[in-house]
């Protein structure tokens, strides 16, 4: 049997995930005790199953990694017969690298710890490390990366039917995403790149599309401040683009970049579930659904 749960910030994904697999959601009790420190038991006997674990670690990764540390080391002791650890949303990705002398490689020091703490198994969903190549390397176990751009792209062409439709990441390390997306709807796709003339001149433009009285879709796998894709915004719109519409796969919107992005001129924004948030109207349970079934 299969089963699936999670700890406290991902619930409502990980039964739309046992419901897609036809599998049998396990609950979990999390409390914090007054001095911060965090319990957790499951609720239902899980030896010798297979355990999915959905853990999306937006908003308050350090607490949600130590869920996730404590869910995996507890089922291991249990004796699960295999556990897959689903991260929709990866904290600490963005420090792929050494960027500076002395710093922490927080992506490489996060996958090896969900390793150690008893993960057989690890996904992510459009994972912001743009200097990885192969993210498999990072682990011993497989670590395997997927995509919910499709699904966002189909949502967005269903609720709206956009006018010779061209798809644009807001910089190059997007593009991938916007291969992605464009690919599923069958339309063009670009990104944005900055082009210098001089010491004091940068100009910010599609590399090769024309999208001129074309409606538009920007996408990207985070949208946290909204700096960048209120910025592409500005720089479609001063290239004749119609319509302009917003896909993500994490929607962490902090500083009102929602209202912000809206004032710049969106017409429409929408997330997945990957974390909480007010436009996260597409699931990834689907995308979870079929890479888990591969391995399952």
């Amino acid at each position: 049997m299969v089963l699936v749960t999670s700890g406290s910030p991902s619930k409502t994904l990980a039964w739309r995930t046992a419901q897609a697999l036809n599998a049998e959601y396990l609950d979990t009790e999390v409390k914090m005790f007054p001095d911060g420190e965090l319990y957790i038991r499951f609720l239902s006997e899980v030896s010798g199953e297979d355990i999915v674990v959905v853990q999306s670690l937006g908003h308050k990764p350090n607490q949600y990694l130590i869920e996730l540390f404590l869910m995996l080391d507890a089922l291991k002791d249990l004796k699960v017969r295999r556990v897959v650890v689903v991260t929709p949303y990866f904290a600490y990705a963005r420090q792929d690298e050494r960027f500076k002398p002395g710093e922490a490689i927080s992506l490489q020091t996060i996958a090896r710890l969900i390793e150690i703490a008893g993960a057989d198994h690890i996904f992510t969903i459009d994972s912001h490390r743009h200097r990885v190549i192969d993210v498999a390397k990072l682990t011993k176990i497989p670590l395997v990366d997927v995509s919910a751009m499709g699904e966002l792209a189909k949502h967005v062409t269903r609720t709206y039917d956009l006018r010779n439709p061209a798809v644009i990441g807001p910089d190059a390390e997007a593009e991938a995403w916007a291969k992605i997306a464009a690919e599923t709807i069958n339309a063009d796709y670009d990104a944005l790149e900055k082009k210098r003339f001089d010491a004091e001149t940068v100009e910010v433009r599609p590399r090769k599309l024309d999208v001129k009285e074309r409606d538009v879709l920007i996408v990207d796998d985070i949208i946290s401040t909204g700096n960048t894709i209120i910025k592409a915004i500005e720089v479609l719109k001063q290239h004749g683009a119609r319509d302009i519409y917003v896909g993500c796969a994490h929607p962490l919107l902090v500083k009102n970049a929602l209202i912000r992005i809206y004032q710049a001129g969106a017409q429409y924004v929408v997330g997945t579930d990957t974390v909480s948030s007010p436009i996260g109207l597409v699931s990834v349970a689907p995308v979870i659904k079929e890479a888990i079934r591969k391995i399952l």
